[in-house]
């Protein structure tokens, strides 16, 4: 059976890391008998440029039809004050495919607790998989604008709560049975349902997992001095976009974390976690890793080939291991001689 993944490459350096990502994924079909068919089309900042608007229809249309969507990147300042944004066309995307639970999972290789900003006794145990509400909260809410005032309404509905939930202490059986809410229910009307929401799902359907509720400033400030104490992290959409990217520099790279937007079915949304980086497009430097992770996701996540995955996974951390290295690790690999040295070492 041929899976249909749309591969959205974006903007910056998006249609470079996706292109890596390609390269990995082409040695995975011969590896495992396995057979995919891409069709490109234009999203963002380039979609913006091509008809004017960051979602076409025609695009979305193949999303919804697709078996996965895979994204480079999107965005960059090129569009700044313009009538459309390159991220509207993401929320678009989001929103319509309903995909509302985000999945980042953060992890230090070995060989790289180095290039971590923190000591590698901080980092050393690093293991945490970020779940964030995708598709609520200020990013969906009502805006208002005036002359002089500006306002975002947060909203949170308890079902939109505990579908997110769920799929957070679900990943936790899997783990270590650990879920670290986090909120700002001292101050937030909304925290204060979301709290009470997930506490109350915990003690109906989940009791074998333990529970713990963190105000989101004592946890962004406990990320990064104790990260080695959480297992599963569940937050809301704008907490879990800033606290997401704060993690990312543990791994001592933005640019080797890769992410799942997932909704109700096998359907899903992979995208590396870092940005368009329009300051180091078309110069073939970019970080690949995260993009390579993003499809060993895809592969377990909307292609129910487990295996695969694994041996992206697994090829991933031998190229590290082996000193393997794009620039922002102190390397000389390019973008394409960085997958092609992924690839070479797939293995069934």
């Amino acid at each position: 059976m041929s899976h249909n993944i749309v591969v959205l490459p974006g903007d910056g350096v998006g249609p470079e890391v996706a292109e890596a990502a390609l390269t990995v994924l082409a040695a995975i079909a011969a590896a495992f008998d396995l057979s995919f068919e891409f069709d490109e089309h234009a999203f963002g900042g380039a979609a913006i440029d091509a008809c004017g608007d960051p979602l076409p229809g025609q695009t979305l249309a193949a999303c919804k039809a697709a078996d996965a969507v895979f994204l480079g990147a999107v965005g960059g300042p090129k569009w700044d004050g313009g009538k459309q944004r390159p991220e509207a066309g993401l929320l678009g995307l989001r929103a319509g495919l309903n995909l509302f639970a985000n999945l980042r999972p953060v992890d230090v290789h070995p060989a790289l607790v180095d290039y971590s900003p923190l000591r590698p006794e901080r980092v050393s145990d690093v293991d945490i998989l970020i779940v964030r509400e995708l598709t609520g909260g200020l990013y969906f809410g009502e805006k208002k604008r005036t002359n002089d005032t500006a306002s975002d309404l947060c909203q949170y509905s308890k079902f939109e709560i505990i579908r997110v939930a769920r799929v957070a202490f679900e990943a936790a059986r899997g783990r270590k049975s650990h879920v670290t809410s986090i909120d700002k229910a001292n101050v937030l009307e909304t925290s204060r349902l979301w709290r009470e929401t997930v506490t109350a799902l915990q003690a109906k359907e989940f009791p074998d997992v333990a529970l713990r509720h963190e105000l989101v400033d004592s946890a962004a400030m406990k990320l990064i001095t104790s990260p080695g104490s959480y297992d599963v992290v569940l937050t809301e959409n704008l907490f879990g976009d800033i606290l997401s990217d704060e993690c990312s520099v543990l791994s001592g790279s933005i640019g080797l974390l890769g992410s799942a937007s997932l909704g109700a079915g096998r359907q899903g949304l992979y995208e590396p976690i870092h940005g368009s980086a329009p300051d180091i497009a078309g110069q073939n430097i970019a970080n690949p890793v995260g993009a390579i992770a993003s499809a060993a996701m895809m592969l377990r996540h909307s292609l129910n080939a487990p295996e695969a995955a694994k041996a992206i996974e697994a090829a991933i951390y031998s190229a590290l291991q082996s000193g393997a290295r794009t620039r922002d690790l102190g390397g000389d690999l390019g973008c394409t001689q960085m997958a092609e040295d992924i690839a070479r070492r797939i293995a069934r």
